[in-house]
């Protein structure tokens, strides 16, 4: 049997290259590779940066799609079913809302692949495959071991993509990962991380843990960051500003060669973060708390802000770029805010009537960046004021002022790292802003299940 996996892209322009011209390595794809029975013949494709052989033989093709890809994985699924091959689905979005992917694919995988995708690729084998396959309960990951064998050959940038755990025990208000794991938590067992580790480190320069929280579940936390001290790697990854409440953390997180995190942030409003469900960003001194404990323990911080809810005013914008400018954050985000279904904010949004498409990610009027709701600013004010707070935070005279911090560039290594970083995001400040969901050279409409009847063996 032959399975094809595709990690789509989210969109293209023609003539155009995607967005960029590096991009990180597909783990969900080399997971998927890793739970498929070793008798199947495995193709993978990056549709961000190589093309898709659509008539190249196949019996079955997977793509996991987000929420911002499902246009584009849309479309791909049509290019295969007209060829006469079916099509699984799985990922966020395909769990966020199965009955629309339903539309598109002809098996759905809702939650998590490692319990059901061998019993999946049974079922396809004897002609019996089921319309969706979904876990019952969160699956056993501690041995998972992805398969990187299908990423090779492929130009990745020299960071391994590892991950510790899955999931956040967190109940934010927008966020998908609180929504597609019930705000739980799984966790591999350390000797399983480090094996995985010790396989890519002399090929990487960096180790990125992809974990939604990685300092989830103190205890085994800090256990697991005792381990990862002897192995003496440079890493990065995600967390809660709770990490900041604790110094035996940092400094754990310090001695086991963590270079920084991303934290969060989201707003400069009280107000508004109880809106969010993040009233823990407020406690212990809140923000700047955090941000004087990570300079303490020399961890770099990546801030992220969210804008949107109803206590942003103009001045919002300015205030979070000039707190990130005092502070000397190494790396910022100005987003606004995305209401992805199956999140308490888009029902709430729903249910007042303020989105302004149904289903923005499949609207063709939609491009990425844009505001798909009504909220008290105007949404393209919001925008466009996104827009203006990246180009502030990034433009030459803010890089200087922050380049003169000890977390920023207290080594040579650290400020090739910052200088580096940051004339990138420079560069790409609005790179993204307005870009096409979906591919535009793709033509025709695309293809759904009840459109047709798949004339392909096996499950026929």
């Amino acid at each position: 049997m032959r399975l094809t996996i595709i990690h789509p892209c989210i969109g293209r322009i023609p003539g155009k290259k995607y967005i960029k011209g590096w991009q990180m390595e597909s783990l969900p794809a080399a997971h998927l590779a890793g739970l498929t029975p070793k008798h199947i013949d495995i193709k993978f494709y990056d549709d961000r940066m190589e093309k898709i052989p659509f008539d190249e033989p196949t019996d079955l093709v997977a793509i996991s799609i987000e929420t911002y890809t499902a246009k584009r994985a849309y479309q791909i699924a049509t290019e295969y079913r007209r060829r006469n091959i079916p099509v699984v689905m799985g990922g966020f979005h395909a769990t966020l809302v199965p009955e629309e992917v339903s539309e598109y694919a002809e098996a759905v995988v809702v939650g998590e692949a490692e319990a059901i995708w061998k019993n999946l690729i049974s079922d396809f084998e004897s002609g019996q495959l089921k319309r969706f396959y979904k876990s019952e309960k969160r699956p056993d990951i501690t041995k998972i071991i992805p398969d990187r064998s299908i990423l090779k050959g492929k130009r990745y940038l020299p960071i391994g993509l590892v991950e510790a755990a899955r999931g956040c025990t967190f109940k934010c208000d927008f966020c998908v990962i609180q929504t597609y794991f019930d705000s739980t938590q799984n966790r591999k067992e350390i000797e399983t991380i480090l094996d995985e580790i010790k396989s890519i480190s002399d090929k990487r320069k960096l180790i990125f843990f992809v974990d939604d929280n990685i300092v989830s579940h103190p205890k085994q936390a800090k256990e697991f960051y005792r381990a990862l001290i002897p192995l003496k790697i440079r890493w990065v990854s995600q967390a809660a500003i709770t990490m900041t409440h604790d110094d035996e953390m940092l400094q754990l997180l310090k001695e086991s060669g963590c270079q920084g995190v991303l934290i969060g942030f989201e707003s400069l409003n009280k107000d508004n973060l109880l809106k969010m469900n993040k009233s823990f960003n407020v406690t212990k001194g809140g923000i700047e708390a955090a941000v004087s404990k990570m300079n303490a323990f020399g961890i770099r911080l990546y801030a992220t802000f969210i804008f949107g809810y109803e206590n942003d005013t103009m001045d919002s914008f300015q205030e979070a770029v000039s707190f990130c400018i005092k502070h000397k954050i190494f790396m910022a985000a100005f987003n606004h805010l995305t209401p992805f279904p199956g999140t308490p904010l888009y029902k709430r949004l729903e249910e007042e009537g303020k989105l302004i498409y149904p289903k923005w990610w499949l609207a063709d009027e939609y491009k990425y960046g844009q505001v798909p709701f009504r909220t008290e600013l105007n949404p393209e004010t919001i925008q466009l004021e996104c827009v203006k707070a990246r180009k502030s935070f990034y433009s030459y005279t803010s890089i200087w002022k922050r380049m003169f911090s000890k977390t920023n560039s207290g080594s040579f290594f650290m400020l090739q790292a910052y200088l580096f970083i940051n004339l990138l995001l420079r560069k790409e400040a609005a790179l993204r802003d307005l870009y096409p969901l979906g591919d535009l050279t793709f033509k025709g409409e695309l293809l759904k299940v009840k459109d047709t009847a798949l004339a392909f063996s096996k499950n026929s």
